[in-house]
């Protein structure tokens, strides 16, 4: 009885009124997720000019923040495991009242076009199986998107716009795929609420995504930000533009509390393979810094094919080798390999689930304890050449790679001359058997390392392969 009457009591206290001198960042509104057992950070500003109070229905204690000269203010909330609805009171004075909010696994997503493309798909370029996972959206589901609007700026911002949304059609259909399916396979597995947190924007570039200090420490000379200073004039292309995009969609969200991060972004920098192994590396460490959570596991996407100019070009390759080599450089990292998903026609590949599952794959296996599948794609990992052939080790769970008996496409072998030849591999065990008769005397193989390829191998559980070569020749 009496902890009835103690909720009554909190949500008597908490009523809102119009007016509420206390405001919030828009992400913290009605519907969203807190991330479960932490601390989660909590902040907004207020006019009144002192002390700001907080009390959730999960607890009811009363946790107490003090305004800076700016009227700003910051706390520190404990959550409890996965559950809600609750509620949170804030109040300076006068109430405010966040209501059917969630606690379970909230995720940040970012990126470029192929991490905004929407459930709906974009004009021409639809997401597959949209319109069966849009009409099956139901609000009781719990899953919660928060899409950030797009916005850039010279200098770090305080407030961004983005608020949270139920589990309806109509949110589904305009969040991003790749998040939403991520969050879908996570919910279904983990039978938890789960909040994605999206911030991304098409076409741009992983130096956008990165506060002025790290570019200007770590990449000396590499990147010209006089524009940020006004002493050279705005670049016309602004989500290619350094520092802005942190600047306007990362920013504002410090210190929010995640659990991790997930990356579709890359072909933008394609043509700069060996830079963006540190630029991805020193975005991943400052994320980490910056939202105080030192752990926290970061899942990316590594480029599909697609012709580009140049079907036959080597570029993709050479950037999806330096993706790769990121996660020797990334602690508690994973990437999704996507070489059997590309679309000839469009960079917009339409598997878009596909994707969001194996991230996911990796985030059940990595960070909550799944057993039983291998989520991480096949990886080259030595060659020996003996009697005309190469034969090519990999990394791989004990159920071995797939499929046997049959002829695999899409590798290249070469001799001294280092002109390669279309060649047939073959899977034996944890190793696949590469020849062509006409290189009697191979030197050196890859394997869907041009733009444009089509990914044959896997492993037991339908993950891919994602290039490789075995020599080390220069661009």
């Amino acid at each position: 009885m009496k902890k009835v009457l103690s909720i009554i009591l909190l949500a008597l206290l908490g009523a809102s009124w119009a007016g509420a001198k206390v405001t919030l960042p828009s992400f913290f509104s009605d519907n969203m997720v807190l991330q479960r057992n932490a601390d989660v950070a909590i902040w907004g500003w207020t006019d009144s000019g002192g002390k700001v109070t907080i009390t959730t229905t999960w607890t009811g204690v009363k946790f107490t923040a003090i305004p800076g000269k700016d009227g700003k203010w910051t706390a520190t909330l404990p959550t409890p495991d996965a559950g809600g609805p609750y509620k949170i009171f804030i109040n300076d004075g006068e109430r405010l009242t966040l209501n059917n909010v969630l606690i379970g696994e909230v995720w940040f997503c970012s990126g470029q076009s192929n991490m905004e493309m929407p459930v709906a798909g974009y004009s021409g370029q639809p997401a597959e199986g949209s319109t069966d996972v849009i009409l099956g959206a139901k609000a009781k589901t719990p899953i919660r998107m928060c899409t950030i609007n797009k916005k850039s700026s010279l200098t770090p911002v305080q407030e961004s716009e983005g608020s949270w949304q139920e589990n309806t059609p109509e949110a589904v259909a305009n969040t991003s795929a790749t998040a939403y399916f991520f969050a879908k396979k996570l919910q279904e597995v983990l039978d938890v609420p789960v909040g994605i947190l999206i911030s991304c924007w098409g076409g741009s570039s992983i130096e956008t995504w990165i506060d002025r200090e790290t570019i200007s420490g770590k990449f000396p000379n590499e990147f010209n930000l006089d524009f940020l200073d006004g002493k050279a004039e705005m670049p016309k292309v602004e989500y290619q533009t350094p520092c802005t995009l942190f600047n306007g969609q990362v920013a504002p969200l410090i210190p929010f509390t995640f659990k991790g991060m997930i990356w579709y972004q890359g072909e933008t920098n394609r043509g700069r393979p060996e830079q963006y192994i540190r630029l991805q590396k020193e975005y991943v460490e400052m994320m980490r810094r910056l939202f105080k959570n030192p752990d926290a596991p970061f899942y990316f996407v590594q480029i599909a094919p697609y012709p580009y100019s140049a079907p036959n070009d080597w570029t993709s390759g050479y950037f999806c080798e330096a993706q790769r080599k990121s996660l020797d450089v990334i602690p508690h990292s994973g990437m999704a390999a996507t070489l059997d998903i590309g679309e000839y026609g469009t960079i917009h590949p339409c598997k878009k689930k596909e994707v969001g599952n194996r991230l996911a794959y990796l985030a059940l296996v990595n960070d909550y304890g799944m057993k039983g599948v291998f989520a991480d794609s096949p990886t080259y990992e030595s060659v020996k050449f003996e009697d005309g052939k190469a034969i090519v080790q990999f990394k791989v769970d004990h159920r071995l790679l797939s499929p046997i008996d049959t002829d695999l496409t899409g590798f290249e072998i070469a001799g001294e001359d280092k002109v390669f030849h279309p060649a047939t591999g073959r899977v034996s065990g944890k190793t696949v058997i590469v020849s062509n008769p006409d290189v009697p005397k191979p030197v050196a193989v890859r394997y869907c390392f041009r733009n444009w390829g089509v990914g044959t191998l896997f492993n037991n559980y339908g993950i891919p392969a994602g290039p490789f070569r075995t020599d080390d020749w220069k661009l």
